[in-house]
């Protein structure tokens, strides 16, 4: 699991800039998990996510674990190398 280093509040747009990469990464871990999970992945997912912080950061992991299945979806696994 994986947070954010607290700093001053910062607009929309700079906390995404600064951490867009890491919840990639964080996303990205998180669907290599999948098969060897099997069923339980949805609920590992789901507690994982709970625990990021802060929870604009977990949004964010959210959004791109969503990003990254719906293009696994369509495209397979070079879809995880898009930007």
């Amino acid at each position: 699991m994986s947070a954010c280093k607290p700093t001053e509040p910062k607009s929309r747009r700079q906390f995404h800039q600064e951490h867009a990469e890491q919840a990639r990464a964080e996303a990205l871990r998180l669907l290599e998990q999948r098969e060897a999970l099997g069923a339980r992945w949805l609920a590992w997912v789901a507690n994982e996510l709970y625990h990021f912080k802060p929870p604009e950061f977990a949004n964010m992991v959210r959004r791109e674990l969503e990003r990254l299945s719906a293009a696994h979806r369509q495209f397979g696994d070079a879809s995880q190398h898009v930007h």
